[in-house]
């Protein structure tokens, strides 16, 4: 997972276009970063453009999964957004899984 988010970092940075001087990361590590960075430890706690980037990212989830929800009905997407909870659990023991579940999730099913 650490590194599709190193992927997934790079690629933003990449698309907004402008040069970038510094990448603000929230947590402590950033070696997969192809841009200058500074981690911060709790950054949406010390960090208003941290905390904005992780609104706008929490918002695009919930977009994203209530998407999905329209798609595999039946799943809870909409409740659960994707987490790993008794309901989740018990909609892909009845139905089976449905495309949008990554194989790694489902090595925690039990």
């Amino acid at each position: 997972i650490l590194g599709a988010t190193y992927l997934a970092m790079n690629r933003a940075i990449a698309a907004l276009g402008v040069s970038v001087d510094l990448a603000l990361i929230d947590g402590n590590r950033d070696k997969g970063i192809e841009y200058p960075s500074r981690t911060i430890v709790k950054g949406d706690a010390l960090c208003a453009s941290i905390a904005a980037a992780s609104v706008l990212a929490k918002v695009t989830r919930d977009r994203h999964m209530r998407e999905l929800a329209l798609r595999y009905p039946g799943y809870g997407f909409e409740k659960h957004k994707g987490y790993g909870t008794k309901q989740h659990y018990a909609a892909i023991r009845e139905l089976g899984p449905c495309e949008a579940h990554r194989p790694g999730f489902l090595r925690k099913l039990h």
